[in-house]
């Protein structure tokens, strides 16, 4: 059983919300009196770290209860190990973060987000290994190349989205990255990726949906979009510091726009 002991008010209430918004058997109790017989994780405060000896304790922080819940929970479940996070990859990638076998957090965030998720999550783990479906190239090679002091796999990503039934509509990504995270890889410290005269075209695409003119950014630019140099919000921003302000110049027009 879980238990929460702690005089601290914030680690108190984060704690025991979380483990109520997840269905958790717990008790609380005060940090003083004689832990139930059947306790096997404590949960408690910094001021209390050295009073349980005898059992599994998780030191709480008040800014991220969330964290010391998924430990206590992988520690009462046996799910010990080494946490590896699975991320499919692309314009908002599916994360997920698995202690051993259990699935103790999941995300999914715009690709300019992801790096950060994906350190936090490593931050505090033991050997955290970090394992990146293939597919997505230019994405996928973003995340490799920007994400630092943790092990990278890259994961051949093939069969890993499942079947989505009614009513699942938009779990595929996290899905598919509980999959990939089961997955050995191979381990990468770099991705060089040639983009495509597609993928170029796609970024120019994606420039000219965010430009306030309707117009693209050029080659030269989506090439550094595609590297991972830039973001389209900053290549759209050189874009117009280069023809004065203004995104209207002889970049690409739309395909229904008239040319001369």
């Amino acid at each position: 059983m879980i238990v929460v002991a702690t005089a601290d008010f914030e680690v108190y209430h984060g704690v025991v919300n979380e483990l109520r918004d997840r269905g958790t058997a717990f008790t609380t109790i005060e940090p003083d009196a004689a832990l139930p017989a059947e306790t096997s994780v404590v949960v408690t405060g910094e001021e209390y770290a050295d009073e349980f000896a005898d059992v599994t304790t998780i030191v709480a922080d008040p800014d991220d209860p969330r964290r010391a819940v998924d430990q206590a929970l992988t520690a009462v479940r046996g799910g010990g190990g080494r946490t590896i996070i699975g991320v499919d990859p692309g314009r908002k990638p599916g994360i997920a973060v698995l202690a051993g076998e259990m699935v103790v957090a999941a995300f999914q965030v715009p690709l300019s987000d992801a790096v950060e998720v994906i350190q936090r999550e490593a931050s505090e783990a033991p050997s955290p290994v970090v394992r990146i479906g293939d597919g997505s190239r230019l994405e996928s090679a973003t995340l490799v190349n920007d994400l630092e002091d943790v092990r990278v796999e890259l994961v051949d990503e093939t069969g890993t989205t499942p079947y989505l039934g009614t009513g699942s509509r938009g779990m595929g990504d996290v899905l598919a990255a509980v999959n990939i995270a089961r997955l050995e890889g191979e381990v990468v410290d770099a991705r060089t990726i040639e983009p495509t005269d597609g993928e170029l075209q796609v970024i120019k695409d994606r420039s000219r949906e965010q430009s306030e003119t309707n117009r693209a950014i050029d080659e030269l630019l989506a090439r550094r979009v595609a590297a991972g140099e830039l973001t389209i919000e900053e290549a759209l921003a050189e874009h117009r510091g280069q023809t004065g302000g203004s995104d209207d110049d002889d970049s690409e027009p739309a395909a229904d726009e008239p040319t001369d």
